[in-house]
């Protein structure tokens, strides 16, 4: 599968004329919960040529290439990701710090991931996650039988929530850390280990009886985090002349290495 992802990836520079820089899985397979049947979410950055730039026209920043129904790649052009990157964006963080990599670039990324530090707002990601949370507690998780795989929405949020209270930084994304790393041993924990093993036996799609106790606890803990993020003071630094400055080092340097690497292939022996 991770030979399709990467051949499609190339198909998409092709197609697109761009440069992909990073390519990871998110999901609950960056999780580490996924069962057999879990589909692969695939999510990229990716720099256009230095041309597409210099138009009066808005073009679309966003590339959406679904292979099947089991593959779904989605990506943001550089400047998109990096005005979110300045706006503390969970979503791509998440991808930055994904451990299910299928292509990057060690020089872009580095960069990437070094000014994510400095952006990450421990309010703006609290807010985030227990927005997520609340959403997802109210659509899928009210009826007597629930889905097991719709509990991950809901308690995923919350754990990062906890942990970023715990710990003031972002969250790792596998959900076995995120459990040990905010839960003391308790009926909470070992209901949320029991539902983590049920989904990797790939029952995820198949439906349990409210868990009485969890229920109670996450929306507790809902309410308690909102009232705790709220009570933070903003933290929010403006990072626009530094990622100006990475901006045009990475559109230059992207293209410039295409072009040796063309120069390489065609030079003679």
């Amino acid at each position: 599968m991770k030979e399709k992802i990467q051949e499609t990836l190339s198909q998409i520079e092709q197609s697109y004329e761009v440069k992909i820089i990073l390519a990871v899985e998110s999901g609950s397979r960056s999780w580490g919960i996924p069962s057999e049947s879990s589909d692969y979410d695939v999510r990229f950055l990716y720099v256009p040529r230095k041309e597409w730039y210099f138009s009066i026209e808005e073009k679309r920043d966003v590339i959406d290439f679904p292979v099947d129904n089991r593959i779904d790649l989605h990506g943001w052009e550089l400047r998109k990701a990096l005005r979110l990157l300045n706006k503390n964006n969970p979503h791509l963080l998440e991808w930055l710090h994904s451990s299910i990599i299928y292509f990057q670039d060690e020089q872009c990324i580095s960069a990437l991931r070094e000014i994510a530090q400095s952006a990450f707002s421990s309010k703006s990601a609290l807010f985030h996650y227990i927005n997520m949370a609340k959403r997802n507690h109210l659509e899928f998780l009210q009826g007597h039988e629930v889905k097991i795989k719709k509990y991950f929405y809901v308690i995923r949020p919350i754990l990062a929530c906890l942990w970023i209270e715990k710990h003031k930084c972002y969250p790792p994304l596998d959900f076995q850390e995120l459990v040990q790393g905010t839960l003391a041993s308790c009926a909470i924990k070992e209901s949320i280990l029991s539902l983590i093993q049920q989904k990797r036996a790939g029952v995820e799609s198949g439906t349990t009886i409210q868990f009485t106790e969890l229920h109670h606890y996450m929306q507790l803990e809902i309410e308690r985090i909102s009232n705790y993020a709220k009570s933070l003071a903003e933290e929010h630094v403006n990072l626009i002349p530094q990622l100006d400055v990475v901006f045009r080092e990475l559109l230059q340097y992207v293209w410039e290495l295409d072009e040796v690497r063309t120069e390489t292939r065609i030079s003679p022996r």
